[in-house]
């Protein structure tokens, strides 16, 4: 990816941006130009997600794909944010233990990667038990 389109992406790489129908009160990530529910075109706009929700289902993931092998095991969830979407997204900073469906949790933003040792770095978000 080129330095130009990394920054203007930055806004949508550090916070949970999506949008919010105005005609029938749904929200939606990512961001959609539609809404997908009602087909109301121009009445979607911009909002920022709160990051709170609850896992509706995971999995814990043993064997990793390439990259990933020394992060496992470590779990894998659906969760349901508080304005309505569903993200996939895995879960950090406790037991596999610890998560059950219905377990709370919010988003943080972490490290996922580097272009290179002189170059961007990647973040993305994680949800973490509230």
């Amino acid at each position: 990816m080129g330095v130009p389109r990394f920054w203007r992406e930055i806004p949508y790489r550090y916070q949970l941006i999506g949008t919010r129908c105005s005609t029938c009160d749904s929200s939606f990530f990512p961001p959609r130009a539609i809404c997908p529910k009602c087909r109301g075109a121009g009445n979607v706009e911009e909002t920022k997600l709160s990051g709170k929700g609850e896992v509706v289902t995971y999995t814990v993931v043993r064997v990793a794909p390439e990259g990933f092998e020394r992060e496992t095991p470590y779990i894998v969830a659906i969760v349901r944010l508080e304005e309505g979407p569903r993200i996939t997204s895995q879960i950090v900073d406790c037991d596999i233990d610890e998560i059950e469906i219905g377990t709370k949790v919010r988003a943080v933003f972490r490290k996922v990667g580097e272009e290179s040792p002189s170059g961007a770095i990647y973040y993305s978000y994680k949800f973490v038990p509230a």
